[in-house]
């Protein structure tokens, strides 16, 4: 018998208007290239609470944050969440249309998440700070 693996509940996440009406055209213009990414972005977008840009906390993972995030695989990183064209992962830039990137837009400090990495392994992050 397969061991059963619990499904942990996503946490609330909160994004800003203009990234959610910005962040939903990119992922439409992505899905035949990266449809698996695309559609995760999608999801999340889909079940954020979406504010205006001057109502969102300081402490929220937004476009253009740089923050600071642990993971059950004994990361510490600090990295910035960018666009596709802008990402460069030795600056520790990294793009929004990458599974980690899709993760963490809407979490706040103290946040933690399951993210599936592109080899199909299932990690927990968590934002420290941002």
């Amino acid at each position: 018998m397969a061991p059963v693996r619990r499904t942990r509940r996503k946490p609330a996440i909160t994004v800003t208007r203009f990234d959610s009406d910005r962040l939903s055209s990119l992922a439409e213009a992505y899905i035949d290239r990266n449809p698996l990414v695309a559609e995760a972005l999608l999801s999340e977008l889909e079940r954020a609470r979406v504010v205006e840009d001057s109502r969102i906390p300081a402490n929220v993972v937004r476009m253009g944050s740089t923050l600071r995030f642990t993971s059950d695989i004994k990361e510490d990183r600090r990295v910035t969440l960018v666009f596709p064209g802008e990402a460069n992962i030795a600056e520790g830039k990294v793009s929004i249309l990458t599974p980690i990137g899709a993760a963490l837009i809407g979490l706040s400090t103290g946040q933690s998440i399951d993210w599936t990495a592109r080899d199909g392994r299932v990690h927990r992050l968590t934002v420290e700070d941002v």
